[in-house]
């Protein structure tokens, strides 16, 4: 199922080094994974590598995304700033490829990182998504292989700000795009919201990119699995204990079901759904985003 978005005028700026058409009819296969993280959260300092049943949340969220079949590589993309310093010295611990760069031009990381890793498709998974589910990334990634999008995501989060049902929960955010349409995003998209949340100037521009989405078969809006504050890690934290298995992943349907048994777990992150202000990303300052 595609959805096609709405969008406007851009100024236009150089292209990037390298630049690669907007064309796709012949993928080139080289699927990396890239997470983007950082511990500057004024949030939520440090959520990245808090614990969570005996290891950094980082470490569980690498594992998962290792077991998305087809994938070539899983990498690590953070900032140059020496308070993420403990993100590259656990990269280094665990094997795991890491590239540094911009801290709040994320756009620009995130290029760069697919250039360095060679990586085309780009698989994008966000550093406060710890429950990302590995066969929803595996949809995402085969529905990029049709040939017919440009970007593939999961409907959630504010690239699916315009579905207004079967809505994933907010925190299975995944996306996967060509690295040419990543490239032609990088030369364009100016605005500093634009830069920082890297895909939703695809979103918002029809005419040059082919977007779409893997809908649920329901709607989950009203669920928070992000993990921004402390009562969402406290959230996610719970679920962890309660299905986590060395040896097997638990699915989104998992949660769902311990959630259906365990409906106080909800109860700690409810006050923050519906403020994450989605909508101005969209130019929708006065929308609101409320199940």
């Amino acid at each position: 199922m595609a959805y096609h978005h709405g969008g406007g005028n851009v100024v236009r700026r150089n292209l990037p080094p390298v630049v690669f058409p907007l064309s796709i009819g012949a993928i080139s296969m080289y699927p990396v994974a890239i997470i983007q993280i950082r511990l500057g959260s004024t949030r939520l300092p440090g959520k990245g590598l808090m614990p969570l049943v005996g290891h950094p949340m980082l470490w569980h969220l690498v594992q998962r995304v290792r077991s998305v079949p087809g994938l070539a590589d899983v990498v690590v993309a953070t900032s140059t700033n020496p308070s993420d310093q403990p993100i590259r010295d656990f990269c280094v611990l665990e094997g795991l490829p890491c590239f540094s760069g911009s801290e709040h031009d994320v756009l620009d990381r995130i290029y760069r990182a697919a250039l360095h890793f060679h990586a085309d498709p780009v698989v994008r998974i966000l550093g406060d998504c710890h429950l990302v589910d590995p066969g929803l990334i595996a949809r995402v990634l085969a529905m990029l292989r049709t040939g017919q999008y440009d970007l593939v995501g999961v409907a959630t989060g504010a690239g699916a700000l315009h579905i207004q049902e079967y809505r994933f929960p907010d925190g299975l955010d995944a996306e996967a795009m060509t690295r040419d349409a990543l490239a032609t995003t990088w030369g364009l998209a100016t605005s500093v919201a634009d830069r920082e949340h890297v895909s939703i100037y695809m979103c918002r521009e029809p005419e040059t990119f082919r977007v779409g989405r893997i809908v649920a078969d329901a709607d989950y809006r009203h669920m928070r699995w992000t993990v921004d504050y402390a009562e969402d890690y406290l959230f996610v934290k719970d679920i962890y204990e309660a299905l986590w298995q060395e040896a097997k992943h638990f699915t989104y349907q998992d949660v769902l079901a311990w959630l259906k048994a365990h409906p106080e777990a909800e109860a700690r992150n409810r006050r923050y759904i519906g403020q994450e202000r989605y909508a101005e990303l969209w130019g929708r300052d006065n929308a609101t985003d409320t199940p």
